[in-house]
């Protein structure tokens, strides 16, 4: 599985709160819960997911509450995948249960905005095609990876 787009990046502890402000948690429709991503953090985010599928991020990506509609706004603003340097452990299994590639990189913080990656998602490599960089990670384990090809845990279990 590979991914390759320009990247949207962030920075440290990018809480579930900025990520899908608690304001619009009554909203129930994920194509409607989109327009919201990242309202708080950064007004131009709809316009970058034209072009970057790819969130970068440093520590603790996702903290704050376990809500799953961050994970869903942002897979239905378009967002493919997010490398962070890490991430909160709830938010981490949200993403991959929505079918958002999530991958943990020490070097995250090397790749910068605008940046065009390719992701070898069972490789276990990211590539910086932008500065001709490549960055090894873990790979996500078949289990998880199922799941994301399947388009998310709901999807994985429907097909099971």
């Amino acid at each position: 599985m590979f991914l390759k787009s320009k990247v949207i990046k962030y920075g440290d502890n990018i809480n579930t709160d900025v990520i899908y402000p608690g304001r619009y948690l009554e909203i129930t429709e994920p194509e409607e819960m989109a327009k919201h991503a990242m309202e708080d953090l950064d007004e131009n985010f709809h316009e970058k997911v034209r072009e970057a599928k790819i969130i970068v991020a440093g520590k603790n990506f996702g903290c704050g509450s376990s809500r799953e509609q961050a994970a869903t706004c942002l897979k239905y603003a378009g967002i493919d995948a997010i490398i962070a340097i890490s991430f909160a452990r709830i938010f981490f299994r949200n993403a991959i249960n929505k079918g958002i590639v999530a991958i943990e990189c020490k070097d995250a913080y090397k790749i910068e905005e605008g940046d065009e990656i390719e992701i070898d998602v069972e490789g276990g490599k990211i590539k910086n095609i932008s500065k001709g960089e490549v960055y090894h990670v873990k790979p996500l384990p078949p289990f998880l990876l199922n799941i994301i090809k399947a388009g998310g845990l709901i999807e994985y279990m429907v097909r099971k």
